[in-house]
């Protein structure tokens, strides 16, 4: 369809302005990290019983029965009481020491065969109050050391029975060390682990910095998971049409007038914005936004604008939150190059959720 021709759709709400995420530079207390350590609006209703195991993929299933039976071993432990401030380490007795052999599960797959589904039913499933369950991303958990320090981290997570961490990966060295401390210190009071991702935990780190120098480090933290394989195709793509082509500008910005709570920038000076907002606020960058109108879509320039963009996808997937645009298709943001190289995994999962939220996003333009 032709800029000239243009498409049916909402007619455009009188004196109404689109939001503009380039205008917003959001402050996030640590309380409110603290707080939001929960599965995201997408997962608050999932269950073991929701997830629908592939036939044909017999590890799903077994998935499936082997998380029901981690969580059911996670009842209370006898001495484990949490007096009124035990949330943020206080008031706590003596956690007892941690069984020996891995007190956590690993679910490792591809993109799309339901890790998080599987990671927030076990956070759901877990016989412990919700102050005591900790469910968040790798970056989150590292944006919670980095607002509350680490020796308060661990304060404040050493209560919990169980901390899920999704999308486990480790971009730098730094991380490695930082969160192989923490892990440790969290086993050691007693807590359980969960995590997802796209790479065995002994495979941690490949590809982006030279793995075999923190190769003690990767150790330890293979050390505390039993992994858990789940084959599968993307779930995301099973049965659905293509991801919708982008649309005009004229298409974008109308449907963004006409949407009650949508944002409307141009996608360059979106990218641009990224780099001033610490990546912990690009949840809250989206506080109340309904949709995310981009126009001008094109390639990421750079490895660092990639990565950021990675984290803003996330947020907006965990979020439910539809994304219309004009220029280039979701398939064509990431180089060669970066599909090639160490995060390559990242930007396929970005691509994969970018592309479900683009079909949300249709009905913003075809709705009569």
């Amino acid at each position: 369809m032709s800029p000239s021709t243009p498409a049916p759709g909402p007619t455009p709400i009188a004196g109404a302005a689109p939001l503009s995420l380039c205008a917003r530079e959001p402050h996030v207390p640590a309380d409110r990290l603290v707080a939001e350590m929960v599965p995201p609006p997408r997962f608050d209703s999932v269950r073991f019983s929701t997830y629908i195991p592939d036939p044909g993929r017999p590890s799903q299933s077994e998935a499936v029965r082997a998380l029901e039976d981690f969580a059911t071993g996670l009842g209370e432990a006898p001495g484990t009481t949490v007096g009124r401030r035990g949330f943020f380490g206080l008031g706590r007795s003596r956690a007892p020491k941690a069984p020996a052999g891995p007190r956590g599960v690993y679910l490792d797959g591809g993109y799309g065969v339901g890790k998080t589904h599987l990671l927030a039913s076990l956070w759901h499933a877990t016989p412990a109050e919700p102050s005591r369950k900790a469910f968040g991303t790798f970056v989150e958990l590292t944006n919670l050391v980095g607002a509350l320090g680490f020796q308060q981290t661990v304060q404040t997570l050493s209560g919990h029975r169980l901390l899920c961490i999704d999308e486990f990966e480790l971009d730098d060295p730094g991380d490695t060390v930082l969160v192989s401390s923490l892990l440790a210190r969290l086993v050691e009071a007693g807590v359980a682990l969960a995590a997802t991702s796209n790479t065995l935990p002994g495979k941690l780190g490949e590809g982006r910095f030279a793995a075999a120098d923190f190769l003690r480090e990767i150790q330890g933290l293979s050390a505390h998971f039993h992994a858990l394989r789940i084959d599968g195709e993307d779930y995301r793509h099973r049965g659905l049409p293509e991801a919708p082509a982008p649309y005009s500008d004229e298409e974008v910005t109308r449907a963004a007038q006409a949407t009650e709570g949508a944002s409307l920038d141009g996608f360059p000076a979106l990218l641009d914005h990224l780099a001033r907002v610490h990546p912990s606020r690009y949840g809250a960058l989206t506080d109340g936004v309904t949709a995310v109108c981009l126009t001008g879509v094109g390639p990421v320039p750079d490895q660092s604008t990639a990565l950021r963009l990675v984290v803003l996808a996330d947020r907006l997937y965990d979020r439910e939150v539809p994304v219309l645009t004009s220029g280039l298709p979701f398939d064509r943001l990431f180089s060669e190059e970066m599909l090639k190289g160490g995060y390559r995994k990242k930007y396929f999962r970005a691509i994969s959720r970018l592309t479900a939220l683009a079909r949300d996003a249709a009905r913003l333009v075809d709705t009569p």
